[in-house]
């Protein structure tokens, strides 16, 4: 067997098979059974198989129905009449599951285990200007008598040739059934085995979900979390609703508001920045409310800020922002040109940024910027060269006054380049803000809930202190603050 030599972690080296052992593996194993549809970027999975050899014990069928009207008849009309979305790939593998499962008779097959792969993709345009991207999945069964189980990803290419695009795709899926087949018990190993024999210039994995009875215990937030982790991607999304969206399909040509900061609780102060940077948000000139996203910022550096990433903190957070309705996006970017500049991929729309003052000063910080060869000048052309527009939380002194726009202090090197920002409308202040709350600190909160102290729930947006004691979340124990009371 050909393998190559992995590194997990850092000490932990595990030698993995090569793609034609992965294929050759599955073809030779007597229960695997299923179909293959394929849209856009050629058969290039099923032709892994069919190499490896022994490819009759596994396909049942392959396809690709490249005409639009014969797709069209086959899995129906889109309601958007696109090709490449989620909802079609779905209707693949829905459509496909169901043809196998009719044609396939289980008095025929009693110990077969059916697995329908399906991926709908485009490639780099002949331009070279988009490089393209796909949904790609798979239904499987893990026993006879069992219902199936799904994996949906989409991913984006990073090559600037269609070849060796239809190259990658091909290794990823066949890397995505064999971890469909033998690492659906460990599905954080799963997904870092997507991207055995390949590059992360190669490919980029921005959402993924997985479903059924072998992943009823896996939280697609904590998997979205291992993208970023893994740096298979430089930021995930999830709605409300706690499920994953695809950043592409809910940012494209939308105004975009975004609020950075631990939430670690989400308190008043959090709350009634995003409500007042909102409402003059949507009271700009270029901007349809209509049109408008709003999205919650946890970077990456700041989860592991306590030193290794806390998943059920993660959660915790998360959960919160949720409960209140908004979107959450964990992103690996520390400077915020980067947010702006992926922000940009999708949309050429009016852009702001709600922050406090700390914040804003930390911007015109040098420090963040020595890797850049043109240092902050470059990063702020980066950043303040978009539709782009900061809405300034004011910060109380300890002597009661307020740092706002007119009075922040920057470094004396940056003091012109910050007027000239601020003479240009480029930072304006949130003036219609609720003074009584600039006391309120999520650290504090945090610390009062770790010690059993009672007050802090006043701090807090309303429902949310129920919703930290019923979870127990931030290290909430009751019995501490009944001890105290007693």
């Amino acid at each position: 067997m050909v393998t190559d030599i992995k590194l997990i972690g850092d000490k932990e080296i595990e030698q993995i098979p090569s793609i034609k052992d992965k294929a050759l593996r599955i073809n030779l194993n007597e229960s695997i059974y299923g179909t293959f549809a394929e849209i856009g970027a050629g058969q290039e999975t099923v032709r892994q198989f069919f190499r490896a050899g022994a490819s009759s014990g596994t396909i049942a069928k392959a396809m690709s129905a490249y005409d639009k009207d014969f797709s069209d008849a086959i899995y129906g009309i889109e309601d958007d009449n696109r090709y490449v979305t989620e909802s079609r790939l779905k209707k693949m593998l829905a459509h496909e599951t169901q043809l196998i499962e009719e044609r396939l008779h289980r008095d025929k097959h009693p110990r077969k285990i059916f697995f329908s792969y399906a991926n709908t993709v485009a490639t780099i345009d002949f331009a070279k200007k988009y490089k393209g991207h796909g949904w790609v999945g798979i239904n499987f069964q893990v026993e006879p008598d069992e219902d199936y189980n799904e994996i949906i990803l989409h991913i984006r290419f990073k090559e600037n040739d269609a070849r060796l695009q239809q190259e990658t795709l091909g290794i990823l899926g066949v890397n995505l059934i064999y971890g469909a087949f033998y690492k659906h018990n460990d599905p954080k190993k799963l997904l870092r085995y997507l991207y055995d024999h390949l590059d992360k210039d190669q490919l980029e994995i921005d959402t993924i979900n997985f479903s059924g009875p072998r992943f009823a215990n896996v939280d697609n937030r904590l998997m979205s979390l291992q993208l970023v982790k893994n740096g298979m991607t430089e930021a995930v999304m999830f709605g409300p609703d706690g499920n994953n969206i695809l950043p592409g399909a809910v940012l494209y040509k939308k105004n975009v508001l975004a609020l950075r900061g631990s939430f670690r609780p989400v308190t008043k102060v959090n709350m009634n920045m995003y409500k007042k940077s909102y409402n003059m948000f949507i009271e700009e000139n270029k901007v349809d409310k209509n049109k408008t996203f709003v999205v919650f910022e946890i970077t990456l550096s700041n989860l592991r800020a306590e030193g290794e990433i806390d998943e059920r903190d993660f959660l915790d957070r998360a959960e919160l922002l949720c409960s209140l309705g908004q979107s959450v996006m964990i992103s690996n970017f520390q400077e915020y040109y980067k947010v702006v500049e992926y922000f940009a991929r999708y949309t050429k729309a009016r852009m702001g940024l709600a922050m406090g003052v700390n914040n804003l000063v930390e911007i015109f910080d040098e420090k963040y910027y020595r890797h850049l060869s043109g240092g902050i000048l470059e990063a702020f052309g980066k950043l303040f060269y978009r539709d782009l527009k900061v809405y300034l939380y004011p910060m109380k002194n300890e002597d009661g006054s307020l740092t706002t726009s007119e009075n922040l202090k920057v470094h004396p090197r940056m003091k012109e380049l910050y007027k000239f920002f601020k003479f240009n409308g480029k930072v304006v202040d949130i003036k219609d803000f609720e003074e009584r709350n600039l006391e309120i600190f999520s650290r504090e909160v945090l610390r009062m809930i770790g010690n059993g102290e009672s007050g802090w729930e006043e701090m807090l947006p309303i429902g949310i202190a129920d919703t930290i004691k019923e979870h127990s979340l931030f290290g909430y124990k009751e019995e501490t603050i009944t001890e105290k009371a007693d």
